[in-house]
């Protein structure tokens, strides 16, 4: 069962709850909301998910979230099959947020073969040139 239909019955026992009333009285949903005068908890959540949503989007201090909301994917199909592992990676934004001063630039070679192991499977492995 889904939160928000849990929600919903739960919110809907303590209304009975409220006005005394059980399940045997076979009142309906409508009017014991029309009785307790509450708000419904999905209408509810709705309504704070959206407020939640402009406040992200009011932010000014260059967090993801706007940029998130604001994001469009690519057009056209990926190509097939793992991606081509190769060029120049630049390490910066992951070392300044791990707070390393010193830039390094990683240089991924070209994959050799290693003869085969004991188990009888190729494996390959790639050379690394720090710079």
């Amino acid at each position: 069962m889904g939160l928000i239909r849990r929600l919903r019955v739960t919110q809907r026992a303590m209304e009975r709850a409220m006005l005394g009333v059980s399940l045997r009285n076979r009142i309906r949903n409508v009017e014991i909301r029309r009785r307790t005068k509450v708000t419904d908890i999905t209408q509810r959540v709705a309504k704070l998910k959206w407020q939640w949503a402009g406040h992200i989007v009011r932010r000014k201090d260059g967090r993801w979230g706007p940029k998130v909301l604001e994001w469009q994917p690519r057009t056209g199909k990926r190509s097939v099959g793992r991606p081509q592992r190769g060029g120049q990676t630049t390490l910066s934004a992951s070392q300044v947020a791990a707070g390393s001063k010193r830039l390094r630039i990683m240089e991924l070679g070209t994959p050799y073969k290693r003869p085969m192991s004991s188990s009888g499977r190729l494996s390959v492995d790639v050379i690394l040139k720090h710079i």
